[in-house]
């Protein structure tokens, strides 16, 4: 349920990190590091699934805000896909046309 303005002490602007912020350029990062690494942490550090499923939704439309300056590589079966920034030195290559099939 919505809350008033007045229920609360500090009002924030919402900020959004900017990829080349947060990401190192030649790592490639599953959806859990770096909603990790969104939230100030290490991408390896352990989370309780609670806290770990609420920083991944968030993480979620801020790929989506970011898409045009991310990377993602080709998941081999059950294997996570990886995320990364664009770089000159590793360009992202063409989807071919048949990728859906």
């Amino acid at each position: 349920m919505p809350k008033s303005k007045d229920e609360f002490d500090t009002l924030y602007p919402y900020q959004l990190y900017e990829p080349e912020e947060i990401l190192e350029e030649d790592l490639m990062y599953t959806v859990p590091e770096m909603s990790r690494v969104l939230q100030g942490l290490d991408p390896e550090t352990e989370l309780d699934a609670e806290t770990e499923d609420r920083i991944v939704v968030w993480t979620v439309p801020w790929l989506m805000a970011h898409a045009d300056e991310l990377v993602i590589n080709d998941p081999e079966g059950d294997e996570p896909g990886y995320f990364g920034l664009k770089s000159q030195s590793r360009p992202a290559d063409e989807i071919p046309e048949d990728a859906d099939e």
